[in-house]
Order: C-alpha cells, then structure tokens, then sequence
C-alpha cells in the first residue's frame, strides 16, 4: 500500500518499540524452527515490515487495544466485524496481538480469492502470513497451533456506504464448522474507528457487478485519513462439545447468530466510548443523507 510507504518514510519507529520487536521475533524465530510453511510464510520479512508498519499503528491511528487480558498462550479463531474500504483491520488486528496483548502471537489472516489472484501483493501477503480463506488451508493451520483470523462478513464487510456504516453483514459459516471440528475457541473482535477513515463513501453497486468487481467505493478521499481506532477483544468462546461439524445448518446458523451477537455488543460498547473525529462535518453530512432518504424512499 502506497500511503504505508509514504508514512514509513516519515514516523519512526520508538526505542522501545525496537527493542520490543527484537524479542518477539527472537522468540517467535525459536518457535518456528522447524516449521515448514506451503505458503511461503517469511518471518524475516514480517519483522522488517512490523519495524516500518509499527509507527503508522502508534502515531498515525493512535491504535488502543481493550480486552488483552483475554487472550491466552492457545491457538483461537479469531473473528472479527470487517471494517473500512480496505482491509486496513485485518493489519491492525494482527500487529495488536503481536506488540499489545499479553500472550503475543502472530494471526494468520485468511483472505478473499480476489486477492490471491492479484499479482505481486498476492505474493507479498503470502509472505507476511495471509493465506487463501478455504477449510483446508485453516484446518492445516489450526493442526500447527496457528491462530487464525477471519472476517465472515466478506467483501460485503468492508464494501458498505456511509449510511451503513458499523452495521454487521450476514456472517458466512464455515469458521464454526472448523472451530467445532477442531475443537478451537472462538475470539471475537470488534475494531472501532476504521470506517472513519474514509467519511463519505457511495458504493456504486451496479458499476461493481458490471465490471466484475468485488466493489466500486466512490469516495471524497483515498488516502486512509488518521482516524484513531480501538481493538475490542471479548471472552473467548467455547463451542460445544457435543455438537458434531456436520450438524444441520439450522444447528450452526443459530451458534455463528450467539458469535455475532457478541461482536454487536462490543461495537455497541467501543461507539459509545469512540473518540471523536472528523465530527463537525461528518455528522452533519450523514443526517443530511439519512433526511434525504426518508424524504425520498421513505425509510433512512
């Protein structure tokens, strides 16, 4: 991403923060020894990106983690709400467990095909740990102690207009199908201020499907603005023992429903403490879109 490079150049990186990365990674260099990645998974080069990325997460989106507590030292699926035009959460997310929980671990994010299918950051992203989204490639992991992070909204997640921001798409089921059959806590996570990011955003649903697109964000900024973000990391959550991966889809609607619920009530609770930005003219603004809809379709 263009803006990571531009940002890098001019934040650095803190003494203690240096000093912080040095020992993770001499511990995570230990752990990894002897493991042997399909995708091509570079620790080196995580760290040399953490050292130029880590500034951005500090100084530029003032990044707050809230619930470290909660993570312990075991593998999770980590389950997050989807959050902003680009997948900037998923970076956020991963650099939290990382440098600001207690039991510090890196995520394996899984990613949507179409970005497997893009040249040079496909391969790029594969070497800082993301790997394609399928039930084999996350059971792979799960069998090697990785936590995994997943967003089961999808592009749908990040893709919304302004009017719809924070509001949750229908979660996708599969991770708790995984979850059941390896018998692997669920983490849930709600990430705060992403959508601020970029304030005024129509997505041009029509010209997405005409071009073959996951999405067309039409937007007054494309340059991620410094909005300041909160990570919520609830309770973990046990999925039942008794309950098989194959179970009725009914049985697995209603269990992914109770995960989605949890993550609602942690973006109920980080937009109540959510840190003013760009207020005078953002709210405005939307309750100028909101008037404009009732008047003409009749409903916000």
């Amino acid at each position: 991403m263009n803006f990571i490079k531009i940002l890098s150049e001019t934040i650095e990186l803190s003494i203690d923060d240096s000093e912080k990365i040095s020992s993770i990674f001499k511990e995570l260099k230990q752990k990894y020894t002897t493991y042997k990645d399909p995708w091509g998974f570079d620790l080196e080069l995580c760290e040399q990106a953490l050292r130029k990325i880590l500034p951005i997460y500090r100084y530029y989106f003032n990044v707050r983690v809230f619930g470290k507590e909660n993570v312990k030292d075991e593998p999770y699926i980590v389950v997050s709400n989807h959050t902003g035009q680009i997948p900037i959460d998923g970076l956020l997310i991963g650099i939290a467990f990382l440098m600001d929980t207690n039991r510090p671990r890196l995520l394996r994010a899984m990613v949507e095909r179409f970005m497997v299918q893009l040249p040079f950051i496909a391969d790029y992203s594969y070497k800082l740990g993301a790997v394609l989204g399928d039930r084999t490639n996350c059971e792979f992991l799960i069998d090697n102690k990785e936590s995994i992070l997943v967003f089961p909204e999808g592009v749908k997640g990040v893709s919304k207009s302004t009017m719809d921001y924070y509001k949750t798409q229908a979660f996708t089921q599969g991770f708790y199908r995984i979850a059941l059959q390896k018998h692997t806590k669920i983490l849930p996570i709600a990430v705060i201020g992403a959508e601020e990011m970029f304030p005024f955003v129509y997505q041009a649903k029509g010209v997405a499907k005409l071009l073959s697109l996951p999405a067309m964000p039409l937007s007054l900024n494309y340059f991620p603005l410094p909005s300041p973000v909160d990570i919520y990391i609830g309770k973990p959550i046990n999925v039942p023992e008794e309950m098989s991966h194959d179970a009725p889809e009914k049985e697995i609607r209603e269990q992914v429903y109770k995960v989605e619920m949890r993550i609602k009530r942690l973006i109920s609770v980080g937009l109540k403490h959510r840190r003013p930005f760009f207020e005078d003219i953002r709210t405005p603004v939307k309750d100028y879109i909101k008037k404009f809809k009732v008047s003409r379709y009749g409903k916000a």
